[in-house]
């Protein structure tokens, strides 16, 4: 089964993260196509506006957290800078509009993809979860940068510190999502999808520089720092409980001290 599915017409190229039995979960196939995806798009004159939406009823469940156990001794920075980062400043700085259908639960770096798409529409089924603190994981894939400037930081740090979902109608009210739709939502998206792509191209992308240079000037910076923190978490004991806890479907037993060792120490 292909991990990503495209489709196009009308302008308008739809690209479905296609991993259904892991509830959409982001591995190193899934990453490396939806790059190669939009990379083509940015290219392509024929395609002025893209889609990223989710197979069944869910949107992604973020990192394949069984493909990351596997690769033991791995570098979450690494991982980062090689896989997500990229992607994140992809898509920010691709000048054509990029709309998040969200269909389903989005959690993790998920919520990372969808924050750094333009405009965000979600099914009323929808939830989204930050994630990373059950696994005792700091915020990445642009989390840390980008949920505070949509909810305000207060409500982004209660949002990590306690892993509680916000549910469609709270994520419209707090502004993470333009629309939300139950009955009718892939018409909305589609409708959606059919003005951007009919809208000035040239100036879409032009004016989407200026609100990046505006709000978001720092978001590479960002994303390096998040890797830094990231690699401090992921050597710790939490860490390692929270991710045999997940695996286990328990919940985890913290708390270790936060750096076991001086290795892990900043």
């Amino acid at each position: 089964m292909k991990p990503l599915l495209s489709q196009f017409g009308s302008g308008v190229l739809s690209l479905t993260l296609n991993r259904p039995e892991r509830a959409n979960s982001f591995n190193t196939a899934m990453i490396g196509e939806l790059h190669q995806a939009l990379e083509q798009a940015e290219a392509d004159t024929q395609v002025r506006c893209v889609v990223i939406t989710g197979a069944g009823r869910v949107f992604s469940s973020g990192q394949d957290i069984d493909e990351m156990k596997r690769g033991e001794g791995i570098s979450y920075r690494e991982h980062l800078e090689q896989t997500y980062n990229p992607l994140i400043v992809q898509i920010r700085k691709m000048g054509k509009p990029v709309l998040a259908a969200v269909n389903g639960p989005c959690a993790g770096a998920a919520l990372g993809l969808a924050l750094a798409c333009d405009l965000r529409i979600a099914h009323a089924r929808a939830y989204f979860v930050v994630g990373f603190s059950g696994i005792a994981l700091a915020p990445d894939s642009g989390v840390s940068y980008l949920l505070p400037k949509v909810i305000g930081l207060g409500r982004a740090l209660e949002c990590f510190f306690t892993n509680r979902p916000v549910p469609a109608h709270l994520a419209l009210q707090w502004g993470i999502v333009n629309q939300v739709r139950g009955f009718g939502f892939g018409r909305l998206v589609s409708r959606t999808a059919a003005l951007l792509a009919q809208g000035p191209a040239r100036a879409f992308a032009l004016g989407k520089q200026a609100f990046n240079q505006s709000v978001l000037p720092d978001l590479e910076p960002a994303l390096k720092g998040e890797g830094i923190l990231q690699e401090l978490a992921g050597r710790t004991l939490e860490h390692q409980e929270g991710v045999a806890a997940f695996l286990e479907k328990r919940r985890p037993k913290f708390p270790y001290p936060p750096f076991p060792d001086k290795s892990d120490r900043p």
